[in-house]
């Protein structure tokens, strides 16, 4: 009889659930678990590397590649046999076919996911146009850099969500050693954040970049005509001359007032929240240039092709999805922590909370069926070795038990004396290894429980390509998890319901609960008396 995901779920929750010493340990103890290897065997079995070596432009790309880790989790054969039944109930392999081949995938908006066509990876009609897309804002880009547009020294980049926090991603983590272009991201509504973007800004000398799919979201396009009013208030005699356009809705950003010849679209089937890789890249590529923007897609694309090509039992993206599900739905983990150890990735975080939560943060299914258990875990993080100042009191001696995620690079991304990267490294490996093991003391105060599990992702060098690979690793292991639990990572309508009752407020006209009537009534009135006096 044919397993139900049901059923797979109750055999999972039903595991033995041993520690990870007992894991390490299990078949030095030659007991009931002598099948399971331990020590170095367990490694084997739960790591593996993802190469990055290609032609991402004439030149070659540094060899290089990525070692993900997930041997100190509490996966064992048993948990691997039934997650594997239950990605054959879910018809993975199906689904992931269809994402590749341009299907719908999408089935509330009745759309393709194509992110991964914009690397070269997939449907070859969408590919080739991704492909020209690019090869469009490669020309423009070229075209700024030697002058068409003038001197430009900054570029003041306004979008909000995936339209922000990529392009800040991938300038804070490529961009810190050298850039062409001076870029600052601004996404908040508040004024605060693009009056600090101008006071960086020599307005003779900058130019804006305006990203919306649908050229009406109206934190974006506020803050764009605020930027507009900047250039004309300080002498710039044709503001609008100075916009580039980075939008799904070319028409609508023609009727807002940029050259057809400065705006860069992309793909409706592309949300926003995977949109790096498209002309919402154009910051990336305008600090770092094109053969580095190149590289980034190069090394998503292999990640791509591991994801799409490998088998179920050695996919590295499937096995990260595995562990996710397990401490979710079978151990019972609310939240998820990541912490790079590298200052160039202080973003990531913040990155993978949209990504992750946006996107699985879901109560129906993708046939709109409630949800039968928990879907994504909270996403949080940070830097280390801030952060084990901060938070990790919590992770090591807490009561609450989060699996955790360790980035580092094994190469520096700075020219100082190399104790720094290694005392950096040391603390990284240090803090898995502790979580795990923890540590028996007679004190309670100083008693450490252990069998905390974490998993590390260790990169030979930070680069454009290992950003990528990065990048597309996540991405793909968003769209696993969500397979396996049935439901559309796609959509985000819960993003929506705010925005409407922020409209109804500025109408007016409308009454709210007594709370919110009562603070709207103080923050406007207040607002009001201070313009009066």
């Amino acid at each position: 009889m044919t397993k139900t995901a049901a059923d797979i779920w109750s055999k999972l929750a039903k595991l033995p659930q041993p520690t990870l010493l007992e894991l390490f340990s299990a078949t030095r103890d030659g007991g009931e678990g002598a099948d399971e290897p331990g020590g170095a065997e367990r490694v084997a079995m739960l790591s593996g590397r993802i190469e990055l070596a290609g032609e991402a432009t004439d030149d070659l790309m540094a060899p290089g590649g990525i070692l993900f880790d997930w041997s100190k989790t509490h996966l064992d054969r048993a948990v691997l046999a039934q997650f594997a039944e239950l990605a054959e109930a879910m018809d993975f392999a199906g689904m992931r076919d269809k994402l590749f081949a341009g299907e719908v995938v999408n089935p509330t908006e009745g759309r393709a996911a194509d992110h991964a066509t914009l690397r070269g990876v997939g449907d070859e009609a969408k590919t080739e146009e991704a492909a020209a897309l690019i090869d469009r804002m490669g020309m423009l880009v070229g075209a700024i850099h030697q002058g068409a547009l003038g001197e430009i020294d900054h570029l003041i980049h306004i979008g909000i969500g995936g339209s922000a926090l990529g392009p800040a991603l991938g300038v804070d983590a490529l961009a810190r050693d050298f850039a062409r272009c001076d870029v600052h991201v601004v996404s908040n509504i508040d004024g605060v954040a693009l009056e600090a973007a101008f006071a960086k800004c020599d307005p003779a000398k900058t130019l804006i970049a305006v990203a919306s799919k649908t050229f009406t979201t109206i934190e974006t396009m506020t803050n764009a005509e605020s930027a507009l009013k900047w250039l004309a208030d300080n002498g710039v005699s044709d503001p609008g001359g100075r916009v580039v356009a980075l939008t799904a809705n070319p028409e609508g950003a023609v009727e807002w007032g940029v050259d057809e010849t400065r705006i860069l679209p992309f793909q409706e089937s592309v949300g926003g929240r995977y949109s790096i890789w498209s002309s919402i890249g154009f910051p990336i590529a305008m600090a770092v240039g094109m053969d580095d923007f190149r590289e980034m897609l190069a090394g998503a694309a292999e990640v791509d092709k591991h994801f799409r090509d490998t088998p179920l039992e050695d996919n590295l993206v499937l096995r990260a999805s595995f562990a996710d599900l397990y401490y979710t739905r079978v151990r019972g983990c609310q939240t998820r922590a990541v912490f790079a150890y590298d200052e160039r990735l202080g973003l990531f975080p913040d990155y993978l909370q949209q990504l992750e939560m946006e996107s699985n943060g879901k109560r129906v299914t993708a046939d709109m069926q409630p949800v039968d258990g928990p879907t994504a875990p909270i996403t949080w993080g940070g830097v280390g070795t801030d952060a084990q100042h901060a938070v990790f009191q919590l992770l090591h001696q807490g009561t609450h038990l989060i699996p955790v995620d360790f980035i580092a690079s094994i190469a520096p991304g700075d020219e100082l004396d190399p104790a720094h990267h290694r005392i950096l490294l040391m603390n990284c490996f240090a803090q898995g290894a502790a979580l795990m093991a923890g540590k028996a003391g007679k004190d309670p105060a100083r008693n450490y429980p252990g069998d905390r599990p974490s998993a590390t992702i260790l990169c030979d060098d930070l680069d454009a390509a290992t950003l990528g690979a990065l990048i597309a690793f996540h991405e793909h292991r968003t769209f696993a998890s969500a397979v396996l639990m049935g439901i559309n990572p796609f959509d985000q309508f819960g993003v929506e319901l705010g925005k409407q009752m922020a409209k109804a407020i500025e109408q007016g006209g409308e009454e709210f609960d007594a709370s919110t009537d009562g603070l709207l009534a103080l923050a406007f009135d207040k607002n009001q008396t201070s313009e009066l006096t």
